[in-house]
């Protein structure tokens, strides 16, 4: 059986180690081989808009637009709902292979088979 990851990350720059953290975990996994889902929510919301992630910048962390290009590449990145509307982020205004989708979908692939679910 598979494994699968699921990474959810509620912080953007307020909390740039946890955020570059997660970011470098769904990247990792997915250069393992690894199916990966990662979930942008809270203050990470933004990074699923073009030319966000490419403004983040913490020292001695991996570019955050690379991690996150090698999850679109090979993953599936989801931004949250309520989390968008809150933003006013639309289907229109994300990166392409950015999908919004609410908490059942977090749910159900957060409780597959072989799914191993960590937030951040």
């Amino acid at each position: 059986m598979e494994r699968s990851l699921v990474v959810k990350v509620t912080a953007g720059a307020d909390a740039p180690e946890r955020c570059a953290q997660a970011f470098t975990v769904a990247a990792t996994a997915v250069a393992a081989g690894a199916e990966v889902s990662l979930w942008l929510t809270g203050e990470a919301s933004w990074f699923a808009l073009p030319g966000r992630a490419e403004q983040f910048e913490l020292p001695h962390a991996a570019p955050l637009d690379g991690l996150l290009a090698a999850v679109l590449a090979e993953g599936r990145v989801t931004l949250c709902t309520q989390c968008a509307a809150r933003r006013e982020i639309t289907g229109d205004d994300v990166l392409p292979g950015v999908r919004i989708a609410g908490a059942a979908a977090f749910v159900e692939e957060s409780l597959m088979d072989g799914a191993q679910a960590l937030v951040y």
